[in-house]
């Protein structure tokens, strides 16, 4: 059971953490390995015009609450709703402080507090949200909230951690996610969101819980159907081609549907590219053949998620460069080819390719600034391999700001010893760092904030041979769903 700080609420005495900015992530695994328990408060202010007493119907009553998510996006139990009417998950992992019922304190109004020891392997995300109680009826909204915050706490120290101050503008929304701490690579992080919605808590129920319902309703009897639609014809026909000219890459994909079906990715339709770097510190890659056998296995999941069994290809060095297709027809030997035609280059630059990659799939914008959302029937996905830093930091961050207006997430992927992962010390340590890659700006492109939304994300390895095919698809599915749920919030996708 958690203490009896339960019952309170708890002050800001402390130090403060990193101060964050929305859709900013905090590594909280990597900055404090030895955390278990911690805290997520949450506090508001009311204007002061709706300051009435505990008496007054009219009073402005705001709850906390947090939906415990399994990797398929949904609450695994109605239970791991946690409000104030059900203040402990099932595991014993999250437990709530109570209902503030007026928002006037000030600090902390409501508190979660979560031992991370034990939460069960079925949640991966913890989602923040919230809400202003029966506020259609009140005629009360979030424009009516100030000086809205979320921080995460040491609860053995009280200890500040990070804290993400809400200063967006909101006018009608009822409910808001505030943030989320999820899991990943075995590393809890939390990321600031700010997100609103009109429905109120309703909007999250629908977005958690609504298929739970559904699935508990008795299942009406029917025949069994025969799949033939369009779509299905065309898939079984690319598996039949698949399997008679190139049945190593079929092989691939079914090992591919493995991830995606865990994903919720089946059936999930979008262009792929692979973009991969050129320049001269990837020589030894490209003679070896892993390129070529790493580039067979995004051709097998754009396989996947597109039918027509392709993959758009573009290189980048010190210029972008776009040789065309790679396909089940002409994959043999293809990298190989291309090499012919674009030599290794004496530098590496993404802001350029990603620019021209932008032009390639929304050329309205011509890869420049981009500052309202434009929608498409069907999202890119890039995958973007590289084994060192960027010569061109500031315009690779603006390609990645401006992209976020666009359905396209970019799906970054090092090659080589990245230097946080040298554990040795004294002079075995620094030669080995010495020889090790520096990804900080990859991991800074994966968790940089002033975004529409985050449409990124990063994974490094020392050899992409070192790894099962299995487990790569994982890695490569890891975001990208959290990505599609935002885009169609966002109105990126239908």
């Amino acid at each position: 059971m958690f203490p009896s700080i339960l019952t309170q609420t708890h002050e800001v005495t402390n130090q403060m953490g990193i101060q964050l900015k929305k859709g900013e992530r905090f590594n909280l695994s990597k900055t404090s390995p030895n955390l278990t328990k911690v805290a997520i408060a949450l506090g508001w202010e009311v204007e002061n015009e709706l300051n009435f007493s505990d008496s007054n119907p009219q009073s402005c009553d705001i709850d906390a609450s947090v939906f415990a998510l399994g990797g398929d996006g949904k609450i695994p139990d109605e239970r791991y709703f946690v409000f104030y009417n059900n203040s402990q998950s099932p595991d014993g992992a999250i437990a709530h402080s109570g209902d503030n019922q007026t928002g006037q304190t000030q600090g902390d109004d409501e508190t979660i507090y979560v031992d991370l020891e034990k939460v069960t392997a079925t949640v991966e995300e913890m989602v923040f949200v919230v809400t202003i109680h029966d506020a259609q009826a009140k005629h009360q909204n979030f424009s009516q909230i100030r000086n809205a915050f979320i921080r995460l706490y040491d609860r053995q120290t009280d200890s500040e951690l990070a804290r993400y101050d809400l200063t967006e503008a909101f006018s009608e929304e009822t409910a808001v996610e505030f943030g989320r701490l999820y899991k990943k690579e075995a590393a809890w992080r939390f990321q600031a969101v700010g997100q609103g919605y009109k429905a109120g808590l309703q909007s999250f129920v629908d977005k958690y819980h609504s298929e739970i319902q559904q699935q508990e309703k008795p299942a009406e009897p029917r025949l069994p159907v025969i799949e033939d639609s369009h779509q299905s014809q065309k898939a079984i026909a690319l598996d039949k081609k698949l399997q008679e000219k190139a049945p190593h890459i079929f092989n691939l994909a079914k090992k591919a549907d493995i991830s995606l079906k865990k994903a919720n990715l089946t059936n999930h339709n979008a262009q792929v590219a692979l973009c991969l770097d050129i320049s001269a510190s990837m020589s030894s890659l490209y003679r070896s053949g892993k390129i070529q056998r790493l580039a067979e296995k995004i051709l097998a999941l754009g396989c996947r998620f597109d039918d027509n069994a392709a993959i758009d290809i573009f290189l980048f060095g010190v210029n972008p460069h776009n040789p065309g297709e790679m396909s089940i027809d002409n994959f043999s030997n293809f990298i190989h080819h291309i090499l012919q035609q674009y030599p290794l280059e004496g530098g590496t630059y993404y802001g350029k390719v990603m620019k021209e990659i932008r032009k390639f799939y929304f050329p309205d914008g011509r890869g420049s600034r981009r500052n309202a959302a434009i929608k498409a029937d069907r999202p890119v996905y890039v995958m973007f391999v590289t084994d060192g830093e960027t010569a061109d930091e500031s315009q690779s961050k603006q390609q990645l700001k401006w992209s976020s207006y666009e359905p396209i997430f970019w799906q970054f992927m090092a090659i080589g010893k990245s230097q946080k992962d040298v554990k040795s010390k004294g002079v075995r340590g620094w030669l080995a760092r010495a020889v090790a890659s520096d990804f900080t700006f990859l991991e800074q492109l994966d968790e940089m904030g002033d975004r529409y939304l985050d449409n990124a994300d990063f994974f490094s390895l020392e050899d992409p041979e070192h790894i099962a095919d299995e487990e790569l698809y994982d890695l490569l599915t890891a975001e990208y769903p959290h990505w599609v749920k935002s885009a169609r919030i966002k109105n990126l996708l239908p």
